[in-house]
């Protein structure tokens, strides 16, 4: 079979390897993987409301966006009854 030098070989293949792809994949990684604008800015964060008043602003912001979102979603299905489709899709 093979000598002691091929077990050397081989040896040094099993080592050098793993640690030629971690050093492929471990350097320039901020630019070789980055997404450009990934995380959200801190003005597009929510901002969660610990004082009452902004509680109370806060949830009538949300209940008028309910009440918007409902509103659109009654219209369009009067516009699907009207049309003749089930808005069933």
């Amino acid at each position: 079979m093979g000598g002691p030098n091929l077990e050397v070989f081989k040896f040094g293949m099993y080592i050098l390897f793993p640690i030629g792809i971690m050093y492929y994949f471990g350097t320039n990684l901020d630019n070789r993987f980055s997404v450009p604008d990934f995380w959200p800015k801190p003005g597009q964060t929510h901002k969660i409301p610990y004082e009452r008043d902004e509680i109370v602003k806060e949830l009538e912001r949300l209940k008028a966006r309910n009440l918007e979102n409902k509103r659109r979603r009654e219209e369009k299905e009067k516009r699907m009854r009207e049309m003749g489709g089930g808005g069933d899709e």
